[in-house]
C-alpha cells in the first residue's frame, strides 16, 4: 500500500544500478526513518550521534542518489479502493518493452519481470469490479501479452518496509 504520486515512483524501465556503499551511520539513519519516516532531523542526529545539519545533508544525498525514498503509505480501502490484486501476466515478445508498456497505465503501481510461471507481474488497485474490468483489458489489450491470471487480495496480513541495511 503505496502512494501512487508519479513523482515517488522509481522510472519505469529503471535499469539496476550497481549498489552504493554505505558507512554505518548512512544505514542507521536509513533505519531511523523506516521506523518513522516523519521524525525530525534532529531526533535523528540525537540517536546516530550527527548535528540536525549533518543528517539532513546525508538524508538529502541517500535522496539525490536513489538509494531512498520518503513517501506517505496508504491505505487504499480507506480512500475508496475496494480491489487491490497482483497480477500474473503471461507473454511473449520483447518483456522489457511489455513491461514499460504496462508500467505505463497509471492505475499499476508495481510492475516486475519475473523467472518462473509468470514472465511479469503486475500489482495494482481499483475503486470497484467494474474498474477491474475495464484495467485487465487494457492489460490484456497489450501487445505481447498472451494470458493473465488475478489474485485478488482478500485480506493484508503483513507488509512492511523494514528490511534495513547491510
Amino acid at each position: 500500500m503505496t502512494d501512487r504520486s508519479p513523482e515517488r515512483r522509481p522510472p519505469a524501465g529503471r535499469e539496476r544500478r550497481a549498489a552504493v556503499p554505505l558507512d554505518e551511520t548512512a544505514k542507521q539513519i536509513i533505519e531511523q526513518l523506516q521506523q518513522d519516516g516523519r521524525r525530525s532531523y534532529a531526533a535523528i542526529g540525537k540517536a546516530v550521534g550527527l548535528s540536525e545539519a549533518a543528517v539532513r545533508q546525508r538524508v538529502q544525498k541517500l535522496l539525490d542518489t536513489g538509494v531512498m525514498q520518503i513517501v506517505g503509505v496508504t491505505d487504499p480501502l480507506m480512500l475508496g479502493f475496494s480491489r487491490q490484486m497482483m497480477i500474473g501476466v503471461k507473454c511473449e515478445g520483447d518483456l522489457e518493452k511489455i513491461a514499460d508498456d504496462l508500467a505505463a497505465v497509471e492505475a499499476i503501481d508495481y510492475v516486475v519481470i519475473t523467472a518462473g510461471s509468470f514472465d511479469i507481474l503486475v500489482e495494482l488497485v481499483c475503486e470497484d469490479d467494474e474498474q477491474l474490468l475495464e484495467l485487465l483489458g487494457r492489460i490484456r489489450a497489450v501487445p505481447g501479452v498472451v494470458s493473465t491470471e488475478s489474485f485478488v487480495y482478500l485480506k493484508l496480513r503483513k507488509q512492511t518496509y523494514t528490511w534495513g541495511t547491510h
